[in-house]
């Protein structure tokens, strides 16, 4: 029997790659845009479940949420590649 389970993604830009994250499980994959980075990060989770040792998380999931703050830092004016 095959059950599903719903992990969170968190990602971000690297240089020119995506970072795709689970925290639940701590495991992170990475593409050269969003859409690959979440696809190789489900396919390392399908493959870390595969493990009979594996366990799944149960419980809620975290809440990923943004929040602003203000600065007197300076900005970075520019992104260098």
């Amino acid at each position: 029997m095959c059950e599903a389970v719903t992990l969170s993604a968190i990602v971000w830009q690297e240089g020119k790659l995506h970072v795709a994250w689970c925290p639940e499980l701590d495991i992170a994959s990475q593409g050269k845009d969003i859409e690959e980075s979440l696809s190789n990060l489900q396919e390392a989770v399908e493959l870390y479940l595969e493990d009979e040792d594996a366990t799944v998380p149960k419980g809620k999931s975290p809440v990923v949420t943004t929040f602003c703050v203000e600065t007197h830092a300076k900005a970075a004016s520019h992104v260098r590649s």
